[in-house]
C-alpha cells in the first residue's frame, strides 16, 4: 500500500537539515510500518499538506486551525489513501472551500515530522503522536471566495508572504513555514491563467 509512497520519498530530495533528518525517519518507518496510512497506526502516521500560493508567488493561503490556535497551512490524515497528492487537494477544497485549486507539481514540495500533543477531537481523546507529512506545492488564482470550516478551523484568508510569519502564532511552526515561502520561489510566477 505505500510503495508508490516509498517511491516518491526515495526520489525526493532534501533541501535543508531538517529534512535530510526527517527524509531519512520516514523512510525507515515506512519500512516498519505496514500500516502508516491509518489513524490507528500509533505513536505515527502519514498527513498531506498543502502550502497554496496565487500565481504571482505573493500570496499563500491559510486557516485558523482550531486545535492549535493560530493560523496554518491546510491538510489531513491520508485515512487510508495512498495517493497524498489527492488527500492535500481533497484537504484544501474541505477546509476552505476552493475548487479551482491544482498542483505547481506532482512532485512532493516539502517533508517534515510533527508533533501533535493529547487532545480531544469530536469528544474522543487522541494521543500525543507523530505526523509523517508529505507537503505538495498548490496554486489557486485566488479569486473563489474562501470559507471556514468549523470543525476544522474559524477562519481562511489570504496572507501576503510577508505576512505570514508575523500570522502565525505556533512560533514552532515558524522555521517549516519559513522553508516553504524559500521553497516557492523556486517556482517561477506568472500571470497567464
Amino acid at each position: 500500500m505505500t510503495e508508490a509512497i516509498r517511491a516518491s520519498v526515495e526520489a525526493y530530495v532534501p533541501t535543508c537539515e531538517q529534512e535530510e533528518h526527517d527524509w531519512q525517519t520516514i523512510l525507515r518507518c515506512l519500512a516498519a510500518f505496514p500500516d502508516l496510512l491509518l489513524r490507528s497506526c500509533q505513536p505515527m502516521h502519514l498527513t498531506a499538506s498543502c502550502w497554496i500560493t496565487d500565481p504571482t508567488r505573493t500570496r499563500v493561503l491559510m486557516a485558523y486551525h482550531n486545535l492549535y490556535r493560530s493560523w496554518a497551512w491546510l491538510g489531513g490524515h491520508a485515512d487510508g489513501d495512498a495517493d497524498l497528492l489527492a488527500v492535500a487537494l481533497r484537504e484544501a477544497q474541505e477546509e476552505s472551500g476552493i475548487r479551482n485549486v491544482r498542483p505547481v507539481s506532482a512532485e512532493i514540495f516539502s517533508l517534515e515530522i510533527l508533533n501533535v500533543g493529547a487532545h480531544r477531537k469530536r469528544g474522543a481523546y487522541v494521543p500525543a503522536h507523530l505526523h509523517l507529512n508529505v507537503t505538495y506545492l498548490l496554486e489557486d488564482d485566488g479569486t473563489e471566495p474562501v470559507r471556514a470550516k468549523p470543525d476544522e478551523n474559524r477562519a481562511v484568508r489570504w496572507f501576503g508572504a510577508e505576512e505570514v510569519l508575523d500570522a502565525v502564532e505556533e512560533v514552532s511552526m515558524h522555521p517549516i513555514y519559513r522553508k516553504l515561502l524559500d521553497g516557492m520561489r523556486r517556482f517561477p510566477p506568472h500571470t497567464d491563467r
